[in-house]
């Protein structure tokens, strides 16, 4: 049992220099929690919604309404009360905003209470944050593999390509330290390839390569050429992850490649993502149609599902009850996990568990605006989901992440890393790869 003595919230800045929030939590046992949340720039339509003060100031990006929810609204029906756990103070947020998408307090301050209550309760059983994880959640940790963003693209670079993410895995790497080695090695040879086309323009918001590309193609060529260039055989030990982020570019099943200025309906789209599965070694790609076309992701689905992962992220916003219906649609085989998406930790890793029971992988991911809270690291090792997303190999918000993964992996033993043999040898290869 715990008993909150103070909450407190501040406004603090997040990687893109805009306002965010930040609480902490101390308990009358001397513990504490703190924690930030992070924000989206591609945002699914029913994900929770963000407090922001509007007006003329900051951009409209202010973020004065939501602290004084934290300070005046949580902290007062909190303060003094005594929880059995993390998930009975959740459960205490959700009763003061009942609503799906946290519309009366605003789901950058749940999530900023929910994540720094976690921190809190974890230092008052004296556990690191993921044995802590691990524990309440009956879960055996381990260390994920990540999703490393090499192009950054969409929303995250002002849209100079149509596709937000191209990432590499490295399901063939023996640790977690192995993987950020073949990726340094990836991300800089791609940098280099690019200085030498002339096609070098800094970085997105998520720390990858300003895309200069002439098609959303030539991209995932330039990906393929930058892994060979560090002498690794795309396809063995390292392979392609893609977020396509469709909601961005299309609208009732009509889709347009603003840098091909190419518009193509629902199947034209699902041909040419197969086209690329043929061509490139892809494992992953994330929301390939829009949020608004279920048909075409159950379609999407029914082709590839059983030979690449298949995220949904925009479309299915770590929700609950959308995992169940995708389940039960057949749309979908894995799912994107933001705990600012939904709000708080204990409905984020409920959707975890739904996903899991029906056989689904699940992906732990950051925003686009992050900071340097590293409580995803540790939730993704507690509940042993295999893999982490956080941007790519640049940027301090983004490293700190996978910085953390190294300490953890210096308890856990690299023996706890997911990864380990050949991509063909995995369940990468078993489930996904024909």
């Amino acid at each position: 049992m715990v008993v909150i003595k103070t909450i407190s919230g501040r406004r603090v800045w997040d990687s893109r220099g805009n306002p965010t929030v930040e609480v902490d939590i101390l308990l009358e046992n001397g513990a504490y929690g703190r924690a930030i949340a992070p924000a989206g720039a591609s945002r699914g339509s029913r994900e929770a919604i963000d407090q922001r003060d509007g007006g003329s100031a900051l951009r409209g990006m202010n973020v004065k309404k939501a602290v004084a929810n934290v300070n005046e609204i949580i902290a007062p029906a909190m303060v003094g009360r005594t929880f059995s756990d993390h998930a009975a103070i959740d459960a205490a947020i959700l009763a003061l905003d009942p609503s799906p998408m946290k519309q009366t307090l605003g789901g950058n301050a749940t999530v900023a209470v929910s994540l720094a209550a976690l921190h809190a309760v974890a230092a008052a059983k004296s556990k690191p944050l993921w044995q802590h994880i691990a524990d309440h959640y009956q879960r055996t940790a381990s260390i994920p593999l990540p999703e490393i963003q090499i192009f950054g693209g969409g929303a995250h670079a002002e849209r100079r390509v149509d596709i937000q993410d191209f990432m590499i895995m490295v399901p063939g790497a023996k640790s977690f330290d192995e993987v950020m080695e073949i990726t340094s090695e990836v991300y800089f040879a791609a940098g280099s390839i690019m200085a030498e086309k002339g096609r070098l323009s800094g970085i997105a918001d998520e720390g990858g390569w300003w895309p200069v590309f002439d098609s959303n193609e030539e991209a995932l060529e330039t990906l393929v050429a930058a892994i060979e260039k560090t002498g690794e055989k795309p396809g063995e030990r390292v392979a392609i992850s893609l977020d396509i982020a469709a909601s961005e570019f299309g609208n009732n099943g009509k889709y347009r490649l603003a840098l091909e200025d190419r518009e193509m309906d629902t199947e034209a789209l699902i041909d040419m993502l197969g086209d690329w599965l043929d061509a490139y070694p892809i494992i992953s790609i994330e929301d390939p149609v829009g949020e608004d076309d279920p048909e075409g992701m159950r379609e999407f689905t029914r082709r590839y599902g059983d030979r690449v992962q298949i995220i949904g992220d925009d479309y299915l916003v770590t929700s609950n009850e959308l995992v169940k219906e995708a389940i039960e649609f057949g749309a979908c085989n894995s799912v994107l996990i933001k705990v600012n998406q939904i709000g708080t930790v204990t409905e984020a890793v409920e959707t975890f568990l739904t996903a899991e029971k029906a056989g689904w992988q699940g992906v732990v991911s950051a925003r686009s605006g992050e900071t340097e809270d590293v409580s995803i690291s540790h939730l993704s090792v507690g509940l042993g989901c295999g893999q982490l997303k956080v941007g790519s190999f640049n940027r301090s918000e983004r490293m700190a992440k996978w910085n953390e993964c190294l300490r953890i992996q210096d308890v856990l033993g690299a023996d706890a890393f997911v990864g380990g043999t050949p991509i063909a040898n995995t369940w990468w290869g078993k489930k996904y790869l024909k």
